[in-house]
C-alpha cells in the first residue's frame, strides 16, 4: 500500500471514529434528556421488542449476541433495568432451561415513548445532514463490512 493510500485509510478511519463519537453522543444526550433512558437502556428495550416471539425464550446469551455485547456487560445492564422495572428475568417456561429476558409493560411504555424522540434525534444529528448519495454510500459500506464478517472472511 502506498503512503498516499495509507494516509487516506488513516484519515477515513479517524473520520469514521469522530463521526461515530459525535453522533452517538448527541443522540444519547437527546435520549437521556427527553426520555430518561440511557442509550444502552434503549438498545436493550428495542432488541427485546424486536426479538419478542411467544414461541421462543430470549436468553441473556442470545440477547448479548444480538446486541454484539459481552455477556457480562448485558448482565449488568439488565440488573440496572430490572431494578427500574423495565425488564424482568424469569425461568423459561417453554423448556425449563435458563432464564427468559422479558420486556415489562413499563419497559414497553418507556420504549414507545422514546422511539419518536430517538428518531427525531437521528434525523437532526445525522440523516438530515447528508445527501441521498452519502446515505446510500454509507449503507453500502455497512453491507460490505457485515457481509465479510458474516462470511468469516478477512479483508
Amino acid at each position: 500500500m502506498s503512503r498516499t493510500a495509507d494516509r487516506r485509510a488513516a484519515d477515513a478511519w479517524a473520520a469514521y471514529r469522530r463521526l461515530r463519537q459525535i453522533v452517538d453522543a448527541e443522540i444519547a444526550r437527546d435520549l437521556e434528556q427527553g426520555t430518561g433512558l440511557s442509550m444502552p437502556d434503549y438498545e436493550v428495550l428495542e432488541a427485546l421488542a424486536e426479538l419478542r416471539d411467544p414461541q421462543a425464550c430470549i436468553r441473556v446469551r442470545g440477547l448479548a449476541a444480538h446486541l454484539n455485547w459481552p455477556h457480562s456487560r448485558l448482565s449488568r445492564q439488565l440488573g440496572r433495568m430490572e431494578r427500574r422495572g423495565l425488564v424482568a428475568r424469569e425461568p423459561c417456561e417453554r423448556d425449563g432451561r435458563g432464564d427468559d429476558v422479558l420486556l415489562t409493560d413499563a419497559g414497553q411504555n418507556a420504549l414507545d415513548s422514546a422511539v419518536p424522540a430517538h428518531r427525531a434525534s437521528i434525523h437532526r444529528h445525522f440523516t438530515d445532514l447528508l445527501a441521498p448519495a452519502q446515505l446510500a454510500a454509507l449503507t453500502g459500506i455497512e453491507r460490505t463490512v457485515a457481509e465479510r464478517r458474516a462470511a468469516g472472511a478477512a479483508p
